[in-house]
């Protein structure tokens, strides 16, 4: 994927559906002032216009206490552009599974969904998709073509084959619930259990959480070429509007209305195994995050968690300083290890983002 794809991405599917924006747009109210933090990482450091620079920043947007205090949009790009949030994504995803009246977390996904029997999926929970915890045999390597989780993704990016077709055919791989393997399929059968639970496909769920939470522009959404959306990457909208999950995220209101249950976002920011905490994920992956419900929490205790998309994508969340800091980017993706420098910068630059702005 080219850098340039990750702006106003309907121009590049083959298929794709728009959000609408709210009937009734709630703008942010504006607070706007200037951030001076001092960020340390990568061996060096650095202020706020290194650091954007640094990590081929697009936009940054800062959200306090329910004010847009900071904006900034790198040349080219605009407040009302739809940015890809890649697999960021599934932490929207995550919001919806959580609004979802009558879904029990701990049955097994095949009583939703039984066309999962005889897949890797038979026997995996709810629970278990949320927290990557399968045991299906999935490696997510998106820099091999040819790779699983290239194909998955081809059914979007190039309008080739079925999403559901592919994930019934990924095998298992060893028990469920025994351990972590980051896996976007595992959020695409987390789709189509909330599909089947709700009888809403997940861009009209979407619709109706966008017009509650007052969005001011449309969001773009990949689908397949059977109208199934990648639920796992391909949402895009603009950074303010990004923003809006972020502040769903700190305690599931939205000025005065309750969205998602209150105990669902605080389940969904902490993790809840010892092999989920921060610091003990794969080192591949990052060494500063653990895995909450396809939210990254950055302590035990979930006080704060980011959404985290491929290329520099972030929905970081101070749920105790009320504190939302979306950041979007087009770093490059080949280099492995300056991918991952990046996004170990990011997760260290975002928290003291959050503590400037709001000691």
């Amino acid at each position: 994927m080219s850098a340039d794809s990750l702006l106003e991405p309907q121009r590049w599917y083959p298929f794709s559906t728009e959000i609408a924006a709210a009937t009734t747009p709630a703008p942010w109210p504006t607070a706007l002032r200037p951030l001076t933090p001092r960020i340390t990482g990568a061996g060096r450091t650095m202020d706020l216009a290194e650091f954007l620079s640094f990590t081929h920043t697009t936009a940054l947007v800062v959200v306090v206490d329910d004010a847009l205090v900071h904006e900034w949009y790198a040349p080219g790009v605009s407040p009302d552009d739809c940015l890809l949030g890649n697999s960021a994504t599934k932490s929207a995803l995550a919001l919806l599974v959580g609004e979802a009246p009558h879904l029990d977390v701990d049955t097994p996904a095949a009583d939703y969904v039984p066309e999962l029997a005889g897949s890797g999926y038979e026997q995996v929970t709810v629970r278990q998709l949320l927290t990557m915890t399968t045991g299906v045999d999935w490696t997510e390597d998106h820099r091999d073509p040819t790779s699983p989780a290239s194909r998955l993704v081809a059914c979007v990016r190039e309008g080739t084959g079925g999403l559901r077709k592919q994930v019934l055919d990924i095998p298992p791989g060893g028990e469920p619930g025994s351990w972590f393997t980051y896996c976007t399929a595992d959020s695409l059968v987390l789709d189509w259990v909330r599909e089947r639970a709700t009888g809403l496909d997940f861009a009209t769920h979407l619709s109706r959480l966008w017009q509650s939470l007052g969005a001011e522009r449309p969001a773009v959404v990949g689908l397949d070429a059977h109208g199934v959306a990648m639920a796992g990457g391909a949402l895009a909208a603009t950074a303010r509007d990004w923003a809006r999950l972020g502040r769903l995220q700190i305690d599931g209101s939205w000025r005065g209305r309750q969205l998602v249950p209150y105990d669902w976002v605080e389940a969904s920011s902490r993790p809840s195994q010892p092999f989920l905490e921060p610091g003990r994920l794969p080192s591949t992956i990052t060494t500063h995050a653990g895995f909450g419900h396809h939210w990254w929490p950055l302590d035990r205790g979930g006080r704060s968690v980011t959404a985290d998309g491929m290329h520099g994508q972030f929905v970081y969340v101070d749920r105790e300083r009320r504190v939302v800091v979306v950041k979007t980017s087009a770093w490059p993706h080949g280099d492995a290890w300056a991918d991952r420098q990046y996004r170990d910068l990011c997760y260290l630059a975002l928290p003291a983002i959050a503590e400037e702005v709001c000691p």
